[in-house]
């Protein structure tokens, strides 16, 4: 699909037993503030962390030009394009933030990745609880992790409880989180504890997986 080299920009040891993947949110760069964290504390925790842009963030850089993410069908053929850049799936855990994790977790069954990990998964739009995104992980096959803040306005706990998510999806509540797993300052907590023990979630289910 894209003519373009995929540019990747990985952290970590090159050696790690495990590499995961990570994609950005719809409208934040691959070292968005969140990503460059995330991906600090995931190589911390003895993972290998590849980052990728979508073609329509790749063109901001050139242009600087903000711009919407292309339809999913063609994200879903470039996270296809990414896993083969990689070398293909075998070693491979996917994911990434909010739209990134979304993309993701369409995709994981058919790649046949070994994980899935999603920061923020968006099951729905922010007050529109009535426009699921949710069909799909219901019967999703590959074993999943959703890292996701108690007070993300994207879907409440009490709301994903009543989903019917597949039995291959766990969930890590951050505790007080937002969707960036910002806490209220009054929790007496702060958004990097909840990164570090987002990644520290992510490790141990990285063990898991063998």
């Amino acid at each position: 699909m894209s003519t373009d080299p995929i540019q990747f920009q990985f952290d970590g040891d090159e050696d790690a037993a495990r590499t995961i993947v990570l994609a950005h949110g719809a409208g934040a760069a691959m070292d968005s503030p969140f990503m460059n964290e995330m991906a600090g504390e995931l190589a911390k925790a003895g993972l290998r962390v590849a980052r990728f842009e979508f073609p329509y963030m790749a063109k901001r850089r050139i242009d600087g030009k903000k711009r919407g993410p292309d339809r999913a069908p063609v994200l879903i053929e470039y996270y296809g394009e990414v896993v083969r850049a990689l070398g293909g799936p075998e070693k491979l855990i996917i994911g990434g933030k909010s739209m990134g994790g979304r993309i993701a977790s369409m995709v994981a069954d058919d790649l046949g990745v070994v994980g899935l990990v999603c920061l923020g998964y968006p099951f729905h739009p922010p007050g529109k609880p009535e426009n699921l995104r949710t069909e799909h992980i219901k019967t999703l096959k590959t074993p999943s992790l959703i890292c996701h803040g108690t007070r993300d306005p994207f879907g409440s706990p009490d709301e994903i409880a009543g989903y019917g998510l597949s039995d291959r999806i766990a969930l890590y509540w951050v505790e007080d989180g937002e969707h960036d797993f910002k806490p209220r300052k009054s929790s007496g907590r702060t958004q990097s504890q909840n990164m570090a023990d987002a990644a520290t979630a992510i490790s141990r289910f990285a063990k898991m997986l063998g």
